[in-house]
């Protein structure tokens, strides 16, 4: 079954995702397909701009096949290692595409969704608009570039994102600048017909489709925010999170203290590292040596079992405390991968 459709339609180059019974979360040979489709179309003339959805079901795209690359993580891991060397070589050369992206989020956009929406030059959120990166839940982190793009938000909205897997609704992601436009999710279809025939207009025919968003929410939670995970230690933020009296800090305390301590650590450490990297190649290769490291250890293998396998949600972590997660162990995570066998853009 071929679960990416490519076309070109009018003068633009339609990728479609079309794997709705996994709300379309991406698997090696449908990245390889957009890579293709991409790189095909990078040299053609009659195509002027790149427009990237989803063809049926809810949801944009809800990550990455993880539950395969869990179990190659509890094997020798080459599978694993293959998929992301692939997905983040798309991400890459999204990022880096001369021709203008559009990425339509109408609906979940979680993970590997939101390393393909985000490096495009324009990306649409709607009412539909679920945009999250979860992976501190099953023992990751946020990768596809979520180290250079959560770095780049405002204030600690970053860090917050990052450790907690909050989920955003489209006015939040427009707000926060991880959208460009709102777009009510009925006006999508004529939208594109009119991009693909006047590419010429992209700038004016999106302003024309925009409307006003509702408030976006995450905005009363700023000051917070920004005061609560103001530190690049998890163990000062826990504890500030714990003299804080609110019921706002009370809840996102209980967040933490179900997710992975190894993963919570390694997501500051990226995000420290990501907003001082100059080149988003540099941020990919650094991101592919984590993902290495990680899906070997125990805790992503336990919390996908957790989560997505026998469903318990129950996971043990091991480490099972903060304190217990060593800055060693973590610059162990982060060490580069072998000579040879380093991540590389196309």
């Amino acid at each position: 079954m071929n679960e990416i459709l490519t076309r070109i339609e009018g003068r633009a180059g339609r990728i479609r995702l079309d794997r709705p019974k996994a709300i379309h979360a991406l698997t090696k040979g449908m990245c390889t397909a957009m890579i293709a489709a991409l790189l095909e179309w990078r040299m053609d003339d009659s195509v002027e701009l790149v427009l990237l959805d989803h063809a049926q079901g809810r949801g944009f795209c809800a990550g990455g096949d993880v539950v395969m690359i869990a179990r190659s993580g509890a094997g020798d891991g080459s599978e694993a290692r293959a998929f992301f060397h692939e997905e983040y070589r798309l991400n890459h050369l999204l990022f880096t595409y001369a021709k203008p992206t559009i990425a339509f989020m109408d609906g979940i956009t979680m993970g590997g969704g939101v390393g393909i929406s985000q490096p495009c030059r324009f990306r649409i959120a709607t009412e539909n608009t679920r945009f999250a990166m979860p992976e501190t839940t099953i023992g990751l982190f946020p990768d596809v570039g979520g180290g250079w793009y959560l770095s780049r938000l405002p204030g600690r909205v970053g860090q917050f994102l990052a450790l907690t897997g909050a989920r955003l609704d489209g006015a939040e992601c427009l707000h926060l600048g991880l959208a460009t436009h709102y777009i009510p999710s009925d006006a999508l279809e004529g939208l594109k017909k009119r991009l693909a025939s006047e590419p010429d207009r992209i700038e004016a025919l999106l302003a024309e489709a925009a409307i006003e968003p509702p408030e976006a929410r995450i905005a009363g939670h700023r000051a917070q925010i920004d005061r609560l995970f103001a530190a690049d230690d998890f163990e000062l933020i826990l504890e500030a999170l714990g003299q804080d009296e609110s019921d706002w800090a009370r809840k996102e305390l209980t967040t933490l203290r179900a997710k992975s301590p190894q993963s919570c650590k390694v997501s500051l450490r990226l995000l420290r590292d990501g907003a001082r990297m100059q080149d988003f190649a540099d941020e990919m290769r650094q991101e592919y040596a984590v993902a290495a490291h990680i899906v070997q250890r125990h805790d992503f293998v336990e919390g996908v079992r957790a989560l997505l396998i026998d469903k318990d949600n129950q996971p043990r972590w091991n480490p099972a405390s903060p304190e217990a997660v060593s800055e060693h162990l973590i610059d162990t995570i982060f060490a580069p991968m072998p000579q040879g066998e380093e991540w590389t853009p196309l």
